[in-house]
């Protein structure tokens, strides 16, 4: 029997119940966004960090004058606004009325707030709806409010969403378009796994989101649609969902597979590397500098991560016989002293003969040891920061009058834009962060990709309309 893909109305239209997800960083701009819209879906601009272009269409080198931490970040702001605007315009002008668009932002991402009233008092009858996540967007349904869109936080849970309804979006259900469950263990990129949720023990997403539809229909809102993001690949697969009354209204929310279109960014730099994913090769992993966990390629830049981490060993500022912290290290120009255990000496000893000569303290009175060089690149990351998130534990900043977080620079994490910016604008992927979901082994698995074959975005749209 066919598959058949009923239209839904979302944002005010009947278009195809599938969605393009927000992807940061030059990744989800206005040509893929476009084009998904005028296939009949929801096509999403990011406007983390979206790319501005020159009188010519060229993308403009995102540069940085500032002397200070606080200038820099007035300019990031700045460039949020013009990216998200460039991105907008464009994808308005490409899907030529069909879809919708949506336009994404992160709630940590540095000023998130002032970034989204300035796109969307200058975008108005462009954006349709706004997505927000990466934290708890309460203020997102006020701020789509003032300008008339529909608004769809993402949560990971019935509980948060339940905090959110009560502090906030009960004051304006009606443009409440849907509710994103992002899978923690399954999405690509920033996961919102709580406190008590293990990042390596993943849980069942079905039973999750039948205690959101079931929060949700305790407010009234049974008819307002929960989009199922993360792990999702074949909607064949996810036909006892459909029809569902334990799930109700339900949107898909397709991340890792437009990774692969004509139109994407990263088609060239990033094909040969997806194509190739087995199982397994997407980490879900504990360094992003914003203390979320993150989804992504376990590649060159990822496992240096896991070994700078692994070099690590606990310190004491004096000698302690009593937790046998008894063998000194002396380190630096002033020749600092710290003490370690034997074991921890014994293996610091070796990391130093091996050239990871450079003691770096973290926030958790540990040492991990890094080449002179990295350690040079970790103080130049530190020293360059612009604000790009809200709170920084790699570089301490925050964006607060204080413009710091009050911690110690974490050397465990690392400058997240700058090697998403990297990795966006094809400059060797493979040594920067490469963030994706955990189904991106299926590019290998799908014969649609046989032969290394790269399909357009309405291409992709009407495989994953037919099921497949």
């Amino acid at each position: 029997m066919a598959f058949n893909l009923e239209s839904m109305k979302i944002s005010g239209k009947e278009v195809l119940p599938l969605i393009e997800g927000g992807k940061g960083v030059g990744v989800s701009t206005g040509l893929t966004s476009g084009a998904w819209a005028k296939a009949g879906g929801i096509g999403t601009v990011s406007a983390v960090n979206a790319s501005r272009h020159d009188a010519d269409g060229k993308i403009i080198p995102v540069e940085y004058k500032g002397k200070s931490r606080k200038a820099r970040f007035e300019e990031l702001v700045e460039f949020g606004i013009e990216g998200g605007l460039t991105q907008l315009r464009e994808a308005h002008e490409i899907a030529g009325g069909n879809g919708r668009l949506h336009v994404n932002v992160l709630w940590e991402m540095g000023g998130a707030q002032r970034v989204l009233h300035g796109i969307l008092e200058q975008a108005q009858g462009i954006v349709n709806g706004v997505t927000c996540g990466a934290g708890m967007p309460f203020k997102l349904a006020e701020i789509a409010a003032q300008y008339g869109v529909h608004y769809y936080p993402i949560v990971s849970s019935g509980r948060a969403f339940r905090a959110l309804w009560l502090r906030s979006y009960r004051k304006a259900p009606d443009l409440l378009g849907g509710v994103v469950y992002e899978d923690p263990w399954l999405a690509g990129g920033h996961n919102g796994l709580s406190n008590s949720e293990r990042f390596d023990q993943p849980e069942d997403p079905y039973p999750r989101v039948k205690e959101l539809r079931a929060t949700m229909n305790k407010f009234g809102l049974e008819h307002t649609p929960i989009i199922m993001a993360g792990g999702v690949w074949y909607l064949r697969d996810w036909t006892d969902w459909m029809d569902n009354p334990e799930i109700g209204p339900i949107i898909f929310q397709f991340g890792t597979r437009p990774l692969l279109t004509q139109e994407s960014p990263v088609r060239d730099s990033w094909g040969k590397t997806l194509l190739g994913l087995k199982e397994g090769d997407v980490a879900l992993n504990p360094f992003s500098p914003t203390g979320f966990y993150s989804s992504a390629v376990r590649n060159n830049f990822l496992n240096e991560m896991y070994e700078r981490s692994e070099r690590q060993v606990v310190f004491t500022d004096h000698a302690e016989a009593a937790d046998d912290h008894t063998e000194a290290l002396v380190f630096g120009v002033r020749k600092r002293e710290l003490f370690l255990t034997k074991q921890g000496k014994k293996s610091a000893d070796k990391w130093i003969a091996q050239g990871f000569s450079k003691p770096l303290m973290t926030q958790d009175s540990t040492l991990i040891f890094v080449s002179e060089d990295k350690a040079a690149e970790i103080r130049k990351d530190q020293l360059d920061c612009m604000g790009c998130l809200s709170q920084c534990k790699f570089s301490n900043w925050a964006d607060n009058e204080k413009g710091t977080t009050g911690q110690k620079a974490d050397p465990r994490s690392f400058c997240i834009q700058k090697t998403l910016l990297r990795s966006a604008y094809g400059d060797a992927p493979e040594d920067n962060l490469m963030f994706s979901g955990h189904a991106a082994y299926k590019f290998a698995l799908d014969p649609f990709y046989a032969n290394g074959f790269i399909p357009t975005v309405k291409q992709l749209v009407d495989r994953i309309a037919s099921g497949d």
